[in-house]
């Protein structure tokens, strides 16, 4: 055997797997054909947050009279978008070369080149014939294309955002899930006219119905023209006719969900009726020792939860037993305010039939959100009503995204609403909301 394990892509779930392979004295090989990193840190959620950041600072210095500044002509205020790229890539390219750092710190041979899978399960790069015992497919996904709903030449795929080089007053963002949302209220920012089309009624399908309506509203309010179950009658031009509107469009970006990208071999691999790589429990597909990770087995499109079924996968090979739940990995929405959720939805609980209860507080009475200027939100704890178990939490807030990290932690231990109040938090903290929520939910709210 050349190698203990050959891992396939270099993304959140290939690279936190060999990194840990290595760590755990496994010989290991990371083959990439193009960067390090993978979409998220060079096309995906490193870049598109950072060119996120940069619309929400652009729209909130138009406020900063509010605290107290003044002298800033509102008036004179410009988005560079070939700056705001430029930030965007410095940061993606400082990330993957600390990636890369660390792998190779760690002793991870980093192979260049396009894998295929042979019958034997030798891994061929460029005439070179390689064999591990252990094969992990981490190739990733790409958006489904839309050139048959619309004109070519308007389209730009999510990873191509970067190529443009000027954001034209009309964009259409078509698909769904947060990406589509994040991008949609992206362009609304820095002050395009947005059309958000998408196939069916639900924009965010993972989400709980109370967070879907309040987004939905959210963009409405934004001035976002949203078309749910378009119904596409005919394009002309950078004309869209849609559900009896008519549509302008100088660029189409799209969002739309993922499919598999699958790696080249000659293994009769098992897909499920998407498309995607068809896993069992433990990741492995219908081929022994052979294990698919991240977008390419379609259970997830989040990096983080990519990396843990690396990681889990890698921990699961060499005997280390650790727990694996999809539902206490959280989701988030990197929107004006971030959403984020973690464990069940209040209609999973109904369907379930248990008894619960919901503790929801407006940041609107919470006084850090007040100084900041970042009122609207709030947070959602949904409690066992036997045991007080926290079965879900939801948050809509400035900074939801590492709030939820918390309820994260009490998810993981199975923590009850009594465990919640314990923690003490500083004061004043956006984060002392959930002290306030555990309260609630034990019918003595300290904040009525």
């Amino acid at each position: 055997m050349d190698y203990d394990i050959i891992i396939i892509g270099a993304g959140p779930a290939g690279y936190a797997a060999a990194i840990r392979a290595s760590q755990l004295g496994m010989k290991t090989a990371l083959v990439e054909k193009e960067r390090i990193g993978g979409m998220c840190i060079n096309w995906g959620c490193i870049p598109t947050k950072a060119i996120i950041e940069s619309a929400k600072n652009f729209n909130k210095a138009k406020r900063f009279k509010e605290f107290g500044i003044d002298g800033i002509n509102v008036s004179k205020l410009t988005f560079n978008w070939k700056k705001v790229k430029e930030r965007a890539k410095e940061i993606s390219s400082k990330l993957s070369a600390g990636v890369l750092s660390v792998l190779k710190k760690n002793g991870v041979e980093i192979i260049t080149g396009n894998a295929f899978i042979a019958a034997d399960k030798s891994v061929v790069i460029d005439n070179r014939n390689l064999k591990a015992k252990y094969i992990v497919i981490a190739t990733g996904s790409s958006p489904i294309g839309i050139t048959e709903k619309f004109n070519e030449s308007y389209i730009v795929n999510i990873n191509k955002l970067f190529e443009m080089e000027e954001i034209p007053e009309n964009i259409v963002v078509y698909g769904k899930g947060g990406i589509a949302v994040e991008m949609a209220q992206f362009f609304k920012l820095i002050g395009k006219t947005v059309t958000l089309i998408t196939d069916g009624e639900k924009m965010l399908p993972s989400f709980d119905a109370r967070l879907q309506t309040y987004i939905m509203k959210k963009l409405a309010d934004d001035g976002v023209n949203v078309i749910t179950s378009g119904m596409i009658e005919k394009t002309e031009g950078n004309k869209i006719f849609i559900n009896s509107q008519t549509v302008i469009c100088e660029k189409i970006i799209n969002c739309s969900f993922r499919y598999a990208i699958l790696p080249d071999t000659d293994l009769n691999i098992d897909l499920n009726n998407w498309g995607f790589i068809k896993v069992k429990d433990n990741f492995e597909t219908s081929i022994e020792n052979v294990f698919a990770i991240g977008d390419v087995n379609g259970k997830s499109y989040l990096a983080h939860l990519a990396s843990a079924q690396g990681l889990w996968v890698v921990n699961k090979i060499k005997g280390i037993k650790t727990d694996f739940k999809i539902s206490n990995y959280p989701l988030d929405l990197y929107t004006v305010p971030e959403i984020a959720q973690i464990g069940m939805t209040e209609q999973q609980i109904v369907e379930e039939g248990i008894e619960y209860k919901i503790s929801e507080l407006p940041l609107s009475a919470n006084g850090k959100a007040l100084i900041e200027g970042n009122s609207e939100g709030f947070m959602r704890l949904i409690s066992d009503k036997k045991f007080g178990q926290v079965l879900g939490v939801q948050i809509v807030a400035a900074n939801a995204s590492d709030m939820i990290a918390e309820a994260s932690a009490f998810m993981q231990v199975e923590g009850t609403i009594y465990d919640v109040v314990q923690a003490i938090h500083a004061h004043p903290t956006i984060s002392e909301i959930f002290t306030e929520a555990g309260f609630d939910a034990m019918n003595k709210a300290i904040t009525e």
